[in-house]
């Protein structure tokens, strides 16, 4: 037989032959590990690699995979992103996402890394970091500005509604209902931060967004959560994009049909339709909608409060003039008509979208929530203006109440007119602010996919589409108060409610569990129940609602 010849290898090379072997044969352990603990092979990553240990098992060190919308993987930086967050804010360092390998399944980012355990080790929360002082924030906003902003955030149009919800309730079930969906509401907000900021301290993260905290939060909670986690990051930008459209669509309508009341009372013999209205007031928006920095529509922003302030000042004093006895009031509505209530409280009253926002611009965030806090103290003012408006602008109207109470004052009456106007103006300002944030989420979902020299006019046909979408949706329907139950009952009640619940029980799955006789898990079933029934009752009532209107039942 042939001998084989004997290669020499250099002492000094022998070290790195071993630690190449060694290295391969952990990358094969790893691999075979992955097939039996993760499921499909992973996508390859020229510029990630599998942490492992020679004793064929995954380690979990400092690179658990930690969510953040813009997150760069060249630089290895992300941004605050969140779907109301403004621009020009801070960047931090992201170490945490480097070198984790990740796949997509089933349209989410698997972590090819064990996922936290009982017992936690490095990865439970650590209690000595405080992601409050790595937040590198240029002007943060003191505990007063940040209640004026959430008054400014949860006091918009929707409080003109809380007469039409009354009349959906009834005079003392509305009373009494409204105070319980508002403490119901202020919860989920509650539950919401908490579980951003346990969050924040399991990943060392100074701060997350709405979708950051659902999207780490499957990825903390059980196997079967974790493959959804780039999902429930899309069902959320997804209804936070609804939710907002759909708002844009109420504003054009809102504009429409209050421009409408006042021409028509002086051009009776050539009256215009709603639909029309509608049509004439979304044409100048095409070219507003295309200014695409925030500072420019501040001008805008500041003329629309000023004029609304003014509105709901004189609306009150005729709310408040010769009011009527509550014995010719409905106390307690039928029972088919609380899904529209529902609705339209939930609508009014959530402010969803930009708690995070708010809370992650705070000088203090810690006094965001609690007792007394931020959140408690801002919730209250705004539970208190809507059902003080919705009391008594159904007692003053009764069975007259209309979608908007503003649509309820005298037409013959100039200073009513002009109140008409000025809302109907600072509404239509408040449209351009509102559209910015859908856009911004939409954009930078797809930009990414379009060539730089095509970017700046994909973004403004997206801008021209999207307006003409809201535009054509108001036009097909242009009844305020079935569309605005929809949309609370649609989005708010899923942003507002279910998905803080599922947070929660995800949070909490194993550290530090769901208490005693589990009760968090019987509190969140109970308020994801609460919110399946409001968004399908809600939904459905709202359809029908529709139904009615284009067979002229209405």
């Amino acid at each position: 037989m042939q001998k084989h010849s004997k290669v020499a290898v250099p002492k000094h090379n022998s070290r790195e032959a071993c630690l190449s072997a060694a290295t391969a044969i952990r990358h094969q352990n790893a691999r075979m590990s992955l097939k039996r603990h993760v499921g499909p092979p992973p996508v390859a990553s020229s510029n990630t690699g599998v942490l492992g240990r020679p004793n064929n098992s995954l380690i979990l060190t400092n690179k658990i995979p930690t969510v953040t919308p813009g997150y760069d993987n060249e630089k290895h930086y992300g941004t605050r992103n969140s779907s109301t967050v403004s621009i020009n804010q801070s960047k931090f360092l992201r170490p945490d996402m480097v070198d984790v390998p990740a796949q997509q399944a089933a349209g989410s980012t698997l972590p090819l890394v064990l996922t936290r355990k009982k017992g936690g080790g490095d990865d439970t929360e650590d209690v000595n970091y405080n992601p409050f002082e790595h937040r590198k924030i240029e002007h943060p906003t003191s505990d007063v500005e940040t209640f004026v902003h959430l008054l400014k955030g949860s006091l918009g149009s929707g409080i003109l509604a809380m007469p039409m919800a009354f009349l959906n309730a009834g005079l003392w079930f509305g009373l009494v209902a409204t105070f319980l969906v508002g403490a119901v509401c202020t919860y989920c907000v509650h539950i919401l931060v908490k579980c951003a900021h346990i969050l924040c301290r399991r990943r060392k993260i100074p701060m997350m967004g709405f979708a950051d905290v659902a999207e780490q939060a499957f990825l903390d909670g059980p196997t079967s959560l974790q493959r959804w986690s780039r999902f429930i990051r899309f069902i959320v930008n997804c209804f936070l994009v609804i939710d907002l459209i759909g708002c844009c669509c109420i504003y054009l309508v809102f504009v429409g049909t209050n421009v409408k009341q006042v021409v028509d009372f002086y051009t009776q013999e050539s009256e215009l339709s709603i639909r029309l209205w509608i049509v004439i007031v979304t044409c100048p928006l095409l070219f507003m909608c295309l200014i695409r920095n925030l500072k420019f529509l501040a001008p805008f922003s500041m003329v629309a409060n000023l004029l609304m302030f003014v509105g709901i000042i004189i609306t009150f004093t005729y709310i408040f003039t010769d009011l009527p006895s509550t014995e010719g009031r409905v106390g307690i509505a039928d029972v088919t008509q609380w899904p529209l209530f529902f609705g339209t409280v939930i609508f009014a009253l959530e402010g969803i979208g930009v708690v995070m926002s708010l809370e992650n611009d705070m000088k203090n965030p810690a006094h965001f929530i609690g007792c007394p806090s931020v959140l408690n103290l801002g919730m209250g003012v705004v539970v208190s203006l809507y059902t003080l408006v919705g009391f008594f602008g159904y007692l003053k109207y009764g069975a007259e109440t209309k979608g908007s109470i503003t649509l309820n004052l005298p037409v013959e009456d100039k200073l009513a007119q002009s109140v008409k106007l000025m809302i109907a103006i600072a509404i239509f300002f408040t449209f351009t602010l509102q559209f910015y944030v859908p856009i911004s989420i939409i954009w930078k979902g797809i930009q990414h996919k379009i060539a730089p020299e095509k970017q700046n006019m994909t973004e403004y046909g997206i801008r021209i589409l999207l307006v003409l979408l809201c535009g054509a949706i108001a036009v097909a329907l242009p009844n305020l108060g079935p569309f605005i139950s929809l949309i609370g009952a649609v989005c708010l009640s899923t942003l507002g409610m279910i998905v803080p619940s599922i947070i929660e029980l995800a949070v909490y799955y194993e550290d530090p569990g769901y208490g005693r006789g589990k009760w968090r898990l019987w509190k969140n079933a109970f308020l994801i129940a609460f919110g399946f029934i409001g968004f399908f009752t809600g939904t459905y009532v709202s359809i029908l609602e529709f139904h009615d209107e284009f067979n002229g039942s209405h």
